[in-house]
């Protein structure tokens, strides 16, 4: 297969993809007309020699191939996520390691091996995580489940085996180096409990007048703080005022308070003057009542009574 870019289809190939890709898997991206087999590998060989120098590699797990950050720039490219990594228990990495190194095992070697119950939680966590499967069942009373690793595991932990697991002996050697390492934070810890109470004791030796310098000292860095960071222009505040300026906001706003009352109380004289003046004017214009004359019609009969009277009187 002449002039066709393997090498470029199969780096394509490779980063495009989700999940490590095994050679068989590379095969079928040319059917038939594809490279042999042997090509192919020699083809992975220069994509990992390229990749020599640079910040990611091709790397081989149980799986097939897959491109990855190379564990050295693995802190830096990790703050990309906000999220972290999971922490897992001691207990579940030690029943983790017994399942990779004495597998097939049941939860009951596990037990008798640690020395105490293993959690319900902690195989459903390994199996929901695909690092352990039930690989059949003993044949004994009760047929208790046998655990093993997966592809999954190793593709986790970078193997393409498990030949690959450290052996017994170099895992007692990170135990003392951890252990060491352990004793060097505990005496950390110590060092610094003993500078704590060291100053503490200084501090308790100091009498009053050094306690009183040591407050104005600390009470003038504040106000040199407060002022160096304060605004130029701050909105007048009679709550934030000093004393004086507070009592003067408080006795402008009062005597405002007392000419506006004023103000109101005078327009209101006024308007009810003008009131009781427009009632005065409209009274006066009104036409005076009719007197009744009741006294003249009684003045008219007696005179013509007396009239009456006057012949009789007179014959």
């Amino acid at each position: 297969m002449e002039g066709l870019p393997i090498k470029q289809i199969v780096e394509g190939a490779i980063m495009a993809a989700e999940a490590p890709l095994s050679v068989d898997q590379l095969m079928q991206l040319f059917e038939d007309d594809g490279p042999a087999r042997s090509d192919l590998r020699e083809v992975l060989k220069e994509i990992e020699q390229d990749c020599e120098g640079r910040g990611y590699e091709l790397k081989q797990v149980a799986s097939g191939y897959r491109f990855q950050v190379r564990s050295d720039y693995g802190e830096w490219v990790a703050r990309l996520w906000k999220e972290k990594p999971p922490r897992y228990s001691r207990a579940l990495l030690e029943t983790l390691a017994l399942v990779a190194y004495k597998q097939p095992i049941t939860r009951g070697d596990i037990e008798e091996i640690r020395g105490v119950a293993v959690s319900t939680n902690i195989m459903r966590t390994l199996v929901e995580r695909e690092w352990v499967r039930i690989v059949g069942h003993r044949d004994v009373p009760g047929q208790p489940a046998l655990y093993a690793t997966t592809k999954e595991f190793l593709d986790y932990f970078n193997l393409r085996s498990l030949d690959e697991l450290p052996t017994l002996a170099e895992i007692k050697d990170m135990t003392k180096v951890n252990e060491e390492l352990t004793m060097e934070e505990e005496l950390i810890e110590v060092r610094t409990l003993e500078v704590d109470a060291e100053e503490q004791e200084a501090v308790a030796g100091l009498d009053d007048t050094d306690l009183d310098a040591v407050s104005e000292q600390v009470e003038n860095i504040q106000q040199n703080i407060k002022n160096l960071f304060a605004p130029d222009e701050v909105e007048e505040d009679p709550e934030g005022l000093e004393e004086d300026e507070r009592e003067t906001a408080l006795s402008e706003k009062t005597a405002l308070s007392e000419e506006t009352a004023l103000s109101e109380k005078t327009a209101v004289s006024e308007e009810t003057a003008l009131s009781e003046k427009t009632a005065v004017s409209e009274q006066q214009e009104e036409p005076p009542a009719a007197e009744p004359a009741p006294a003249v019609e009684e003045e008219s009969a007696t005179e013509e009574s007396d009239a009456s009277e006057d012949p009789e009187r007179r014959a």
